[in-house]
């Protein structure tokens, strides 16, 4: 999949693309199938909201589900990243968010390359994610809130919110919010929420200022994300577990574009179970590792 000279002034300009419907039915069905079964294990990558059995978030399921090892290795979630950096990419984090029915509890204010930069000390915010919906998302059951053009700011000043939810991360606070959306255009286009059916994907800059809703509808909101890093530019330290931010920086080799109808073969590394190493952490700074 490659994207076209006004789709890439329009990421520049906008920070992200949409894609409603990219993926069929067919495909978007067999992903979602083997999400119960992933959400009901009882394993440190699955997060649960905050005082709920819900799961926020399933981390690294490529390494252990073949669906979601084809979905880490597509050409139409990884040829347009790769195109944009022009070079290789590894896998830095891989989530199935599942903001539930009735329980989908807010992700705040923040930038993703903020929580990257502070916690995996990755150089620069050459990386980026690619998301796609499991479910029809709508306005009731917590779309994705961008402001557009937000990514043109850099990095801006967070903060470690290690409360508001189950998983912490490095939120913006309210002022610059206000000060990025009236600059975005205020209440005519200064926040965004693309919508669409299951199947749809989006591309969206790291340096994106981004946040969701709570999920006070009977829909489920069920979304993979995959951040890619180019190669060059991966991370330094490893103070969060191997699930949350990968260690493995060797370059995303593609399947054929129909690997989610057809039985490819795929590695699984954590079929028999996550290694002791993937919760081990450290502070130390990395030595270089050879690309």
């Amino acid at each position: 999949m490659k994207l076209s000279k006004a789709q890439i002034e329009q990421f520049d300009r906008d920070g992200y693309l949409f894609f409603p419907g990219l993926f069929t039915p067919e495909e978007t069905q067999n992903l979602n199938a083997a999400v119960p079964e992933l959400y009901a294990r009882r394993e440190a990558y699955n997060v649960r909201e905050k005082g709920k059995d819900a799961v926020r978030t399933n981390f690294a399921a490529h390494l252990y589900s073949e669906p979601f090892a084809k979905l880490a290795r597509h050409p139409r979630m990884i040829e347009p990243v790769q195109a944009l950096f022009g070079e290789k990419l590894y896998m830095h984090q891989f989530k199935i968010n599942g903001k539930m029915a009735f329980e989908g509890d807010v992700w705040q204010w923040h930038q993703d390359y903020g929580t990257w930069l502070n916690d995996d000390h990755m150089p620069t915010e050459r990386a980026m994610n690619v998301a796609i919906f499991l479910d029809d998302v709508n306005e009731y059951n917590g779309p994705l809130m961008f402001i557009p053009g937000s990514h043109r700011k850099g990095v801006v000043e967070a903060k470690h919110d290690l409360t508001t939810t189950s998983y912490p991360l490095w939120t913006v606070d309210n002022d610059l919010i206000r000060q990025l959306v009236t600059r975005a255009g205020g209440k005519d286009g200064g926040i965004v929420s693309p919508k669409g059916p299951a199947g749809s994907m989006i591309l969206f800059h790291s340096c994106l200022v981004h946040a969701s809703s709570s999920n006070l509808s009977p829909f489920n909101r069920v979304s993979v994300y995959l951040s890619l890093c180019a190669v060059s530019n991966h991370i330094r330290r490893y103070k969060r577990p191997e699930y949350i931010a990968h260690r493995d920086f060797t370059p995303i080799e593609c399947l054929p574009d129909d690997c989610l109808l057809k039985p490819y073969p795929v590695d699984l590394p954590w079929k028999d179970g996550m290694p002791a190493s993937a919760l081990q952490t450290s502070l130390e700074e990395l030595a270089e590792v050879a690309a």
